[in-house]
């Protein structure tokens, strides 16, 4: 079962203006999921992109370590979107075992952040208590960095807010195996096999408008 809610001191709330300079590394699964099994967008105006009856999902682990602002544990599920014309992410679903990432998640971009338990082994092996694990065998990286920049569209009491993410980080594809729990939140993505793994290592991304 997933903690969503905790007993917080307003300290623990506490989090840092926009942008968030955030570096870490990350893995993320892309699956393409029936249209009638995949959540909607957070955004009720977002389009899904879809291709033959099916969404493009994501999945992700993220892990943020020092100097980012807050160094936290984190998994979410998105959709790739269209805003008219335009692509864009739409964080579904998310988890992190910060409180102050919490509350500066919904305060800032009204990503749905919730409270989760998370297991740190190695940066091979992710686990996100009743929501899904990561093992990754093996993964391969370029030896240089590329630029990243993309827009999270998220929905704020009807409205849609979009924000800019912008950096750059070592991109590469390894082989990995995801499990999600039947009666967990990502149900929807349990059993079924991911298109590719793609490893983001040494990121640097800043997060929201300067």
């Amino acid at each position: 079962m997933v903690l969503n809610h905790v007993e917080t001191e307003p300290d623990e709330l506490a989090y840092p203006a926009e942008p968030w300079d955030l570096h870490g590394h990350a893995q993320v699964g892309v699956w393409l999921v029936p249209r009638r099994a995949a959540p909607p967008p957070h955004h009720p105006g977002s389009r899904q992109i879809r291709l033959f009856g099916h969404v493009l999902v994501g999945a992700a682990f993220f892990r943020y370590d020092d100097p980012s602002p807050l160094t936290y544990d984190e998994i979410m599920a998105t959709q790739l979107v269209l805003d008219g014309w335009r692509p864009r992410v739409s964080i579904t679903h998310i988890w992190v075992d910060s409180p102050a990432s919490m509350a500066g998640g919904r305060d800032l971009w009204a990503i749905p952040k919730h409270l989760a338990q998370f297991e740190r082994v190695t940066n091979r092996a992710y686990t996100a208590r009743g929501i899904g694990t990561l093992t990754l065998a093996r993964w391969k990286a370029l030896p240089f960095r590329l630029p990243l920049g993309f827009r999270i569209a998220q929905d704020r009491d009807g409205t849609l807010l979009v924000s800019p993410v912008k950096g750059s980080a070592r991109l590469g594809t390894g082989k990995g195996f995801w499990t999600f729990d039947t009666d967990g939140p990502l149900a929807f993505l349990a059993g079924r096999k991911p298109l590719l793994t793609l490893t983001i290592q040494r990121f640097r991304l800043f997060f929201g408008r300067r």
